[in-house]
Parts: C-alpha cells; structure tokens; sequence
C-alpha cells in the first residue's frame, strides 16, 4: 500500500489532487492517509513522528511512505530522493525528514529523483514530482541515480520536545518509550510530570506520561487537555 504522511491537513485540495494523482498512475494501489497534520513546515519534529509511526503501522514490506513536510517547496535546495530502509520505501525531500529513519534501519539505499515533469508547479511537488514517482517506485522502474544516504542535521536520537498534539490535547514527544524508566518524572513549563500506565491510573484532572501506541512518550491529562494544562505546544521543551 501508499501511506500518506504530510502536514497538508484535511481540509482543502491537497490530499485529494495527491490521491487522483496516484489512482492515475495506480488505479488497483490502497492509498491510506497516515498523517495528514504533521507538524507545519517542520521537518525535525515530523521525522520522529515519521520514523515511529512507520514502525508501529501494520505495513507489509514494500510499503511506500509518500512524505512531504517541505518548507523549501520550490527552492530544490533539498534534493528530492526515494529512499529504501529495511524494505519500506520513502520518497520525499532531503530535508532532514528521513534522517531518524535511515539511522534506525540497518539496510539503507538512496536514490535522487532526476525526473521531472514537463508541467511543475513551484508550490505543489508532491502532486506533480513526488506523487508520479511514487508510482514509478511500485512499476519496479529505477527512480533515478544512486546515491549515499548522509544524516542531514545530526539530531538526536531521541527529541526531548513535544513534536505532536492532537486534538484531545495529548502531547506526543520525541522520545522512545523505551529509553525512559517509569520511575522518573519529566519536567516541563515548571510542572512535575509522573509516569502512569492507563489514563484511569492517574486521578481525573491529573496530568501524567506514558508510552503510547506509537512507541514514543506521551503527556496526557485524565479527562482534559495536557496541552492546555501545562502549556504545551510542537517545540516545547522536557526536562528529565
């Protein structure tokens, strides 16, 4: 299948002109929306998010992530590569959005998108660059020259910053809920937040982290909106 990953949110023509696009080139294809709210224009909070949900999404190898946060649309100052990690492929802007990924995996192969379209729009490549080569990825054509995948930021790891909130008002972080032992409390905007397994585990009202479905630490408030509460918004800071 195609999993759609990108911050052009719900609401306009975006998704839907990737989506017949893609059913042109792929009539038979499923495409899922996986995210469709990345952080805005925020590439380093979205390849956490991207590298985690990839990880917990119920994929079958050879499953391609269109993902597009791409604050440079336009400039080609991020080339514009298909990048195969542990089988799964990716195709999307060089912009740091892969880099939590490719570090994660153990096989990595990386190709720049050299083919372009005699109509590009200067504001839309996902429907007119990365959405065709999507398509060329799943003909089992070569998507272009082969390349060396190089970190582009050397961002940590794991984030210590809120990188997504939905709209119950759950703060989702960059860190992976294994490195964190539920004995230690994290500090943020001067609050104490504790660890709790189950959102009835902590007393209505109370905030409290926890390690999500996604595999990353959570902050969530039984009953009410850790954002509000302590807040809270993508980039905020945590202490532990």
């Amino acid at each position: 299948m195609i999993a759609l990953f990108t911050d052009y949110g719900l609401q306009g023509p975006y998704l839907g002109q990737v989506q017949a696009v893609l059913h042109r080139h792929l009539p038979n294809e499923k495409v899922i929306n996986l995210l469709a709210d990345a952080p805005r224009n925020n590439p380093k909070a979205s390849a956490y998010l991207l590298a985690a949900f990839s990880r917990a999404c119920p994929a079958q190898p050879g499953t391609i992530f269109f993902s597009v946060v791409d604050p440079g649309v336009g400039s080609f100052q991020d080339q514009p590569v298909v990048i195969k990690a542990n089988g799964q492929w990716y195709v999307g802007p060089d912009n740091g959005l892969f880099d939590i990924v490719c570090r994660h995996s153990t096989d990595v192969q990386c190709w720049r998108i050299d083919w372009r379209p005699e109509t590009l729009s200067s504001s839309f490549h996902g429907r007119d660059l990365y959405a065709p080569a999507t398509a060329t990825i799943r003909n089992n054509e070569t998507p272009g020259e082969s390349i060396t995948w190089k970190d582009r930021h050397g961002w940590p790891d794991d984030l210590e910053e809120v990188v997504y909130i939905d709209h119950f008002g759950n703060c989702m972080t960059g860190i992976r809920a294994e490195m964190l032992d539920t004995t230690r409390a994290i500090q943020v905007n001067g609050s104490t937040v504790s660890y709790a397994d189950t959102f009835s585990s902590a007393p209505e009202g109370t905030a409290f982290w926890y390690g999500n479905s996604q595999g990353l630490i959570e902050i969530a408030t039984n009953g009410g909106s850790a954002a509000e509460q302590l807040n809270l918004e993508t980039g905020t800071e945590l202490f532990l």
